[in-house]
């Protein structure tokens, strides 16, 4: 199946995106793999005539967003993302008018229509930098409590919070560290800064998937617990063959990146069926967001 994939891509000028919490046999069959921003930007670059995203929903939007004239495909569109499913665009146009003027940092995990309404977005590893490059001292940020509480104790600002969380992130507890801790004491724990602000007051690092990939890599360390999705262990060892990677929890799964399966990315190659879309009115005002953010790196 695999063989027959890589063929069918290659007829269809396809480029094939998995994230970095996508099964392994995703991962081993993907042109690119990495965190959602980083995926769209780099297949915008490419001569590739169609995208299949295989990550969740508001991934494949990123890449529609940024690659208006391709062909985004999601393989399973019941692949959605419960944070992104937190705030609407309705709500979030209530919020920001029962608030006095300032700007809207909206972090890339959200759909199309609440990116289209937001001053600048943010992903987990630049969360900080884009905080400190606006001018306000004050400011709103969607959808993820625990990432807009993390760049307030980093940046001193104030940030007034929707609340919205990762599940996946949000399951992990403090005795769960402490539990990985008490058993590979020699291990550098690594914290997602999607997780609970207790958490990350007990992490050695706190990164992004990317960030964690990359330190896993220059470190002197040959121990690490992983304090995110469960699916980042593969390619963390992948990479690093002579170092071990534990997961903070076993519960740290997220069902939908775990929705997509080999015979899903065939048949979306095979019937092009799986098409988001976002519409220009959305779109052009959500990649202003993205490209305020891009401007900052």
């Amino acid at each position: 199946m695999q063989q027959e994939i890589k063929k069918l891509a290659g007829q269809r000028k396809a480029i094939i995106l998995a994230h970095n919490y996508q099964p392994p046999q995703i991962q081993d069959i993907a042109d690119l793999c990495g965190d959602s921003l980083e995926l769209s930007r780099k297949a915008a670059q490419t001569d590739a005539e169609v995208i299949v995203f295989c990550g969740v929903h508001f991934m494949a939007e990123t890449a529609s967003i940024l690659s208006p004239d391709k062909k985004v495909l999601l393989p399973r569109q019941d692949a959605g993302c419960l944070m992104a499913d937190m705030i609407t665009a309705e709500c979030l146009k209530a919020k920001i008018d029962d608030l006095p003027p300032m700007p809207v940092v909206t972090y890339v995990n959200s759909t199309a229509e609440v990116k289209a309404l937001s001053t600048i977005c943010c992903t987990s590893a630049n969360v900080v930098q884009v905080v400190n490059t606006l001018d306000s001292n004050e400011m709103l940020l969607t959808p993820d409590r625990n990432l807009a509480m993390y760049a307030a104790s980093q940046t001193g600002k104030k940030i007034h919070i929707w609340d919205g969380y990762c599940p996946t992130h949000e399951w992990l507890k403090p005795e769960d560290v402490q539990k990985a801790k008490a058993a590979h004491p020699n291990a550098i724990f690594i914290a997602h800064p999607e997780c609970r602000p207790e958490i990350l007051q007990l992490a050695d690092s706190i990164a992004s998937t990317s960030g964690m990939l990359r330190m896993a890599a220059k470190s002197d360390a040959d121990e690490f617990i992983v304090g995110t999705e469960n699916g980042l262990l593969y390619p963390l060892q992948k990479a690093n063959p002579g170092k071990t990677f534990y997961p903070a929890s076993e519960k740290m799964i997220c069902k939908n990146m775990k929705k997509i399966s080999l015979s899903d990315v065939l048949h979306c190659l095979e019937s092009l069926e799986g098409e988001v879309k976002v519409d220009e009115k959305i779109r052009r005002p959500a990649l202003k967001a993205v490209e305020r953010m891009l401007e900052t790196i």
